[in-house]
């Protein structure tokens, strides 16, 4: 299964970017999504803006450390794990992805459909966690 594995950096405290990533209710940063649906605490479904849906059951939750999930959709299924990591400047997020195709035709775009998906991704919560810094938004913390 194809996997991709990107860390990046973020100069605010671990603390806030764990609650950015990790409240389902405050999703509006997420340019890819429409709307996400809590089902209870370890299930959850994200509905795209194009209206696919994929379904979520989180496997690990360490706050301000890992957070992980298994999700599927009609086309996929896979994993994603974040690990959080306190640094001297910021927070360090390492972000892995594994995706395995459920049509053989698509197997071939799934390497760079991950990183598409995971650059987007850290690029709109680099966005929202530069904006909150710029605002002084409280993370409830």
């Amino acid at each position: 299964m194809p996997t991709s594995k990107v860390t990046v950096h973020f100069p605010c405290p671990v603390e806030q970017v764990w609650q950015t990533v990790t409240d389902l209710t405050r999703t509006a940063w997420r340019s890819d999504l429409a709307r996400v649906e809590v089902m209870d605490e370890t299930h959850f479904i994200e509905h795209t803006k194009s209206g696919y849906a994929t379904n979520f059951t989180v496997t690990a939750c360490e706050p301000s450390y890992r957070w992980a999930f298994a999700m599927e959709n009609g086309n996929m299924s896979g994993s994603w794990e974040g690990i959080f990591e306190e640094t001297a400047d910021g927070t360090r997020l390492t972000c892995t992805e594994t995706v395995n195709a459920k049509h053989w035709w698509m197997h071939p775009f799934v390497p760079g459909y991950l990183k598409r998906q995971q650059k987007r991704y850290l690029d709109d919560l680099r966005k929202e966690l530069d904006h909150g810094n710029q605002t002084g938004t409280s993370t409830g913390h």
